[in-house]
């Protein structure tokens, strides 16, 4: 891993890294694909995180030869969200951090392969919570964002959209999954990594720092505010 430089402005990935709401995903599609016959892994929703929301259906009807278009695939998917995202919990020491740098002036914002219509979903008892984040961009509803993740698109319309557009090597990103480290590193951004237990060692790679928790980092080694306590 490279030495740790100190950065100006934070971007934090949503799914799985500030939301507890991987698994939801998985229940979702595999109610989805039921009637077809198939069922999807953790391990497929984890390489799949950080997609639009086109480019995961696409890769799910070809994959299981769906007799329906990946725009018909979104929609149903999409049926089964207000009965689950609802009640999303946030990870553990997302709350601590985010107040911590926003009690400190320091600017965040969130860039997430998500759409428009889940992200309220998902943050409809979260909404102070959103509010403190300067502005939050969703590559599967957002005009600018041509590609999603592990395309570096999110993070660089991320960091332009700030007031005063900080140049890449300013902006540390937080992700938990591969293709979302990916993206960031193609930015030029340094990543720190939050995965999943479950997500095998190797597929950690290429991130500045890999931690378990979110309430393990350390902001002062990033040259950000110490906690006060």
């Amino acid at each position: 891993m490279c030495p740790l430089k100190p950065v100006t402005h934070v971007i934090f990935d949503m799914d799985g890294l500030l939301l507890d709401n991987v698994d939801l995903y998985r229940i979702i599609h595999n109610q989805v694909l039921a009637p077809y016959g198939h069922s999807v892994t953790w391990e497929h929703i984890m390489a799949e995180m950080g997609h639009t929301g086109l480019e995961v259906a696409q890769k799910f009807c070809g994959m299981f030869n769906l007799n329906i278009s990946p725009e018909e695939y979104i929609q149903k998917v999409k049926s089964h969200y207000p009965e689950v995202f609802p009640g999303v919990k946030l990870m553990r020491g997302a709350e601590k951090l985010v107040r911590h740098l926003h009690k400190h002036n320091i600017p965040i914002a969130i860039a997430s392969g998500g759409a428009q219509d889940s992200f309220e979903l998902k943050t409809t008892n979260h909404k102070e919570f959103v509010s403190l984040f300067s502005h939050v961009v969703l590559a599967s509803t957002d005009p600018e964002v041509e590609n999603g993740k592990p395309a570096p698109d999110v993070f660089l319309i991320c960091a332009k959209r700030f007031p005063d557009s900080p140049n890449p090597d300013q902006c540390l990103v937080f992700e938990d999954a591969p293709n979302g480290v990916e993206a960031g590193v193609k930015a030029g951004m340094q990543v720190v990594m939050v995965p999943d237990p479950r997500l095998a060692q190797e597929k950690t790679k290429g991130s500045s720092q890999v931690l378990k928790s979110l309430e393990d980092f350390k902001p002062e080694l990033f040259g950000l505010p110490t906690y006060d306590d």
